[in-house]
Order: structure tokens, then C-alpha cells, then sequence
């Protein structure tokens, strides 16, 4: 394990191990002179004092009942017999995991007594963010993102979806608009995937009713808030419908169900972990989907004393607000917001059938702020090229998957979901970056 703590002085030595592999778990271990071996063990005692944190150790020894307040193996303690060091880390670290642990709280309380903690910034540990992992919290943070991946999965072949791959090099936007990493590809452009729409649009046309991909996802978005990351994971499915595209908002309801149930059961101590340095309490759903519909949304907006643009995409804050509206009237911090407008929304959604100016579109919202996107696309060819046209794209890069539409497909809806904001909002952090293992924004392409 890790060496955590040490104390040595005089006669008698201890420091605290944390197991390699599971990181909040802790023993302590200790050596008291031995009379019959004095020499050997004053040894000992001054070899254990002068280890370096976070250096790898093997230690062997007797264990023996104790009462240890500090660990989490807190009835008994090892006895040192002999101590190896694996991997010998430097005396002086970028910081001290014991500063990187601590709850903002506990940083601001501390201010006005005579010894204020120290706090650690991001950049510092973001440059060294295999330290920073290390941190308990954060190591269950990268956790319980796995979790989300492997429960996501679940829902979804339990639904009778498959996995699929996509390229993430590609000759065209799947988005449309700037916001695309351009690269050469042997002479041609190319660009990196902004997700894997087109793609899965394509399987549906290729008779793969029910499909889904979890891949990385690239946005060039110089935008420099904690929610927004320019390479991020995206969860995506793709499913053909009969009748509406509620068919699809469905399964969304049942996925993320699954997720927050199967994190409290399965993920209790690395979110009791989390939870003691970033507070935060379990997301509250309804039974069945709350779907808030637009012109609903924009009543409750209105009726809350905010000027609101029927036909304009919401700003951040009015999302937080309508976020908060809802709780406050359903107790609820999960739910759906559909038809958008039109305007707002990809050349491939579908426009309602009753008033094109609106759509049939939808995004998904954990205490006021979005974490998925999607909706009904066009499957009609005809619809879809006039759509391409009116948002004044470039049809030639388009062509493939145009033509995959001109052999029949079948009506059809999906989503798009961030992986990271989706641990970021869940778990209650106040920055993104704390739920990637390697974020990437504007000003970072390193470590």
C-alpha cells in the first residue's frame, strides 16, 4: 500500500498504509522497540520515520486488535515485522494529499483560527493529476464514472439495444456550424466528430433497430465555464419508433433510473466517500417522465417574472431557474423539456407536425442544468435535404448519409449524453474537470 501518514519518535513508530487498490481503505501499523533485539529494531523504527508519503510499501507483521479512530480498519493494527519498499516516492510532493482531501467547508471554517488549512487550486492539481487521483473522493469520482458507463450499458441491452462503434474522423460537421477541430485527411478535409449522429442514424437505416455508442466526442468551444469541456464521453443510443417519439423519452426515464438507483446500491461507499469532501444528496425522479413541454415551460418562466423569447433557445440561467421551478413544484431534479423551437435545434430534428415552427425535440435536465439532448429525426429525404438547406449547409460532405435515407428508414428518435456532466451534476460538484480523468478545455491539451 501507500504510505499515508508517519510518526516516529524514541521507542516507537507508526504511519498509515492505504490499500493500492482500493484507496479509502486504511490500517495503521506500528513498531515498538524490542528489548531482545535492540539494535535491529531501533532500526526499524528510524527507517519507518524516515519514509516518504505516498512511497509503496510491503509490510509484514502480526495483526493485532487495537482501537484506531483514524482508519478504516479501525479494530485492529499490524505489528511491523519487516518493511519493503516497492517504489520510493520524492520527499517534497507538489502538495500534500492530506490539503488536497479536505472539504471546502472545513478550508473556510479554519480561516480565523491560528492555523487555517491550506487549499490546493485546480491548475496545480490538474498538473498533476495522478496525484490528485489519489485523493479518496476523486479516486471514487473516477469510480462511480465507471459506473455510470457499465449501468448505462445495462439499462440499454436490457432494452434490446446494441453496442456500435463509430468513426470519429469524419468529412463533414454532424452538427453543422464552426465549432469543429479541422484536420487534413491524406489531401481532404476532415474534421473531428462532434458525436456520432449520422452514424447512428445510418445503422437504423441498415435494419439496427436499437443501437448505442460510448465514445469520445470533440467540440471546439473556446468556452472556459466549469461546465464545458472541448473532448468529452459522450453516451449515445439511436432507436426506431412506431408511433411517437415519447417511446424514446421512455427509455431515457428507465436508463437514468437505472444509473441513480444502481449508484446508491452499488456505488453506497465510494458516494459516502464523495459525499464527505463534495456534500450533495441523491437526485430526486418521478415514477413516470416528467415532461415539461415548451410552452408550459414558458408560462412558468413568465408567471416567475422572467422575460422570455418563445421562439429563442434558454440562456444557462434561465435553465437553472426553470431547474428550480420545477423542483420546487414537483419535487423533482430530473426531467425533460420538449419542443423546442425549430431554429434552435440540428438540421435533423424533426419539426411538429402541427406547427413547424416548433419541433419535436427534447433535452433532459438535472437540478436546472442540461446533460442530454435529442429527439425525432427527419426521415423523410426530402424533408431532410430542405432542412440542410435552410440551415445553409453544405450538402456535399452530407451526401452518404442522405443517400442512406433515399433506401427507406424507419422513423426513429435518440439522445445524446454527456458522460462527464452527468457525474459532474449528480455527484453536486462545482466543476466539470472533476469528473474527467484527463480533462481537456481551451488552455489544456496536457498532462
Amino acid at each position: 500500500g501507500r504510505v499515508t501518514s508517519v510518526r516516529a519518535k524514541g521507542n516507537v513508530c507508526f504511519a498509515v498504509i492505504r490499500s493500492g487498490t482500493f484507496p479509502f481503505h486504511t490500517v495503521q501499523v506500528c513498531h515498538f522497540k524490542d528489548k531482545t533485539q535492540p539494535d535491529e529494531s531501533k532500526k526499524l523504527i528510524k527507517f519507518v520515520g524516515n519514509l516518504a508519503l505516498e512511497s509503496i510499501v510491503d509490510i509484514f507483521g502480526v495483526l493485532s486488535a487495537a482501537d484506531v479512530k483514524s482508519c478504516t480498519q479501525s479494530d485492529v493494527e499490524v505489528v511491523i515485522q519487516k518493511v519493503l519498499v516497492v517504489s520510493r516516492a520524492p520527499v517534497q510532493l507538489p502538495f500534500l494529499l492530506e490539503d488536497a482531501a479536505r472539504s471546502q467547508l472545513d478550508i473556510d471554517r479554519s480561516q480565523d483560527s491560528d492555523r487555517p488549512f491550506a487549499g490546493v487550486s485546480q491548475d496545480v492539481r490538474l498538473n498533476n493529476r495522478w496525484l490528485d487521483l489519489r485523493v479518496p473522493a476523486n479516486n471514487a469520482i473516477l469510480r462511480v464514472r465507471s459506473g455510470v458507463c457499465q449501468l448505462f450499458r445495462t439499462a440499454l441491452y436490457n432494452e434490446g439495444f446494441m453496442e456500435i462503434n463509430t468513426p470519429k474522423l469524419i468529412s463533414g460537421e454532424s452538427e453543422g456550424g464552426s465549432e469543429v477541430f479541422r484536420t487534413d485527411y491524406f489531401g481532404q478535409p476532415a474534421c473531428l466528430a462532434q458525436s456520432p449522429q449520422l452514424y447512428k442514424q445510418m445503422a437504423i437505416s441498415a435494419d439496427f433497430d436499437r443501437v448505442f455508442e460510448i465514445g469520445p466526442v470533440f467540440r471546439a468551444e473556446k468556452s472556459f465555464t466549469r461546465r464545458h469541456l472541448c473532448e468529452f464521453t459522450g453516451l449515445d443510443f439511436e432507436m426506431a419508433i412506431k408511433e411517437h417519439y415519447n417511446e424514446a423519452l421512455t427509455v431515457i426515464h428507465g436508463l437514468f433510473r437505472t444509473i441513480f438507483d444502481g449508484l446508491e446500491q452499488r456505488y453506497s461507499k465510494e458516494l459516502a466517500v464523495i459525499r464527505e469532501q463534495y456534500p450533495s444528496e441523491p437526485v430526486r425522479f418521478t415514477d413516470q417522465p416528467l415532461i415539461i413541454h415548451w410552452p408550459d415551460a414558458m408560462n412558468m418562466l413568465t408567471e416567475a417574472g422572467h422575460t422570455v423569447d418563445p421562439f429563442a433557445d434558454l440562456s444557462t440561467s434561465l435553465e437553472a431557474t426553470l431547474g428550480e421551478l420545477v423542483a420546487a413544484k414537483y419535487g423533482a431534479d430530473f426531467f425533460a423539456l420538449d419542443q423546442y423551437p425549430s431554429a434552435v435545434r440540428p438540421f435533423y430534428t424533426m419539426p411538429n407536425h402541427i406547427d413547424a415552427r416548433y419541433s419535436n425535440s427534447y433535452d433532459l435536465f438535472i437540478r436546472g442544468q442540461e446533460i442530454c439532448s435529442g429527439a425525432q429525426r427527419c426521415h423523410d429525404v426530402d424533408l431532410l435535404v430542405q432542412r440542410v438547406q435552410e440551415k445553409g449547409m453544405d450538402i456535399g460532405p452530407l451526401a452518404s448519409y442522405i443517400e442512406s435515407f433515399r433506401h427507406g428508414v424507419p422513423p426513429h428518435a435518440g439522445a445524446g449524453i454527456g458522460l462527464d456532466r452527468v457525474v459532474f451534476l449528480y455527484l453536486g460538484l462545482d466543476n466539470v474537470r472533476k469528473a474527467s480523468m484527463f480533462p481537456r478545455d481551451p488552455n489544456r491539451i496536457t498532462p
